[in-house]
């Protein structure tokens, strides 16, 4: 009898993990989604939830519609003039903008994966981006810097690396963003198809 309750109990916990294992990314995306949706309503002053992702959105598509004409550019470039004479705002805007630029813009800096030694006593490598292929105006000759995104952080660091310790990643950039970000966990399909 104890046997049995012991058999029971411990299946109902694994289906519990199981469960947990499921049900926790689905949920936490979606609060996360709910909330960003209620606080753009908030912000709008919208009674219809939703309205203030779709004028959100409007609005987005509508900047950039107007960033294509040729008079955007003189504003753009007047704003940004202004902007880079107040320090602590310029600080944030320009490293703000450079960040956005490096993962949708034109010049995409996030696109060359690399792998590089670390610690050449023990072997330690590690993954990350290059970000400028010359490294020259450190008055530094055959390196490149490296970003390393920070593991389940909005953040990382920037590494000046020898070139001869660098080895190019032949994976998509995205699937290794994915891979550091989550810590190692998130593996590409390839790669995980070749595991099992």
């Amino acid at each position: 009898m104890s046997f049995t309750y012991k058999k029971i109990a411990a299946k109902l916990f694994n289906y519990f993990i199981k469960g947990m294992l499921l049900l926790a990314p689905v949920s936490i995306t979606c609060y996360i989604i709910i909330k960003i949706l209620y606080s753009l309503d908030d912000i709008f002053y919208f009674h219809f939830r939703g309205l203030g992702l779709l004028v959100s959105l409007a609005v987005i598509m509508l900047v950039g519609f107007i960033g294509t004409t040729f008079i955007a550019v003189p504003v753009f470039r007047l704003f940004e003039g202004g902007l880079s004479h107040l320090p602590l705002v310029r600080l944030i805007y320009f490293s703000l903008k450079d960040l956005v630029q490096a993962f949708v813009g034109d010049k995409k800096k996030f696109s060359h994966p690399v792998m590089f030694l670390l610690n050449p006593d023990s072997g330690v490598r590690k993954i990350g981006f290059i970000t400028q292929a010359d490294a020259s105006f450190l008055d530094i000759e055959g390196y490149v810097l490296v970003y390393c995104p920070h593991s389940y952080a909005f953040s990382g660091e920037v590494l000046v690396v020898p070139k001869a310790h660098i080895t190019p990643l032949n994976i998509p950039s995205s699937d290794v963003m994915k891979m550091i970000i989550s810590g190692g966990i998130s593996l590409t399909q390839d790669t995980e198809g070749d595991k099992k």
